[in-house]
C-alpha cells in the first residue's frame, strides 16, 4: 500500500515550496552574476565582435545554469520532504525476498 506523501499537507508543502522559491530566487542573483562575469572575460579576450555571440553566451549560461538549478532544487524538495519514501516501486509481479 502506497504510503500518504508529506506533500500532501497544506502546511508542509507550503513550507516546502517557500524554502524551494526562496533557493531559486538565490540562484537567479547567482546566474545573473556568473552570465555578467563570463561576458566580460569574453569581451575581454575577444574584443567587439558580434553582439549576437554576447547574446547567445549569456542566453547559453544562463538558461543552462537556471534549468539545472530547477531541477535540482526539485530533486532536494522531492528527498527533503519525505516524499521519496512515500512512493512504492515495487513492479507488479516481482517480490522482494
Amino acid at each position: 500500500m502506497t504510503r500518504k506523501s508529506p506533500l500532501d499537507d497544506p502546511e508542509n508543502a507550503a513550507h516546502a515550496w517557500a524554502r524551494y522559491r526562496r533557493v531559486m530566487r538565490l540562484m537567479f542573483l547567482i546566474t545573473l552574476g556568473t552570465v555578467g562575469i563570463a561576458v566580460a572575460l569574453l569581451y575581454k579576450h575577444n574584443g567587439a565582435v558580434s553582439v549576437h555571440y554576447y547574446i547567445a553566451t549569456a542566453l547559453g549560461v544562463g538558461f543552462t545554469m537556471l534549468l539545472a538549478s530547477a531541477l535540482m532544487g526539485l530533486m532536494f524538495l522531492s528527498n527533503g520532504t519525505g516524499h521519496d519514501e512515500s512512493v512504492d516501486n515495487r513492479l507488479p509481479g516481482h517480490d522482494e525476498d
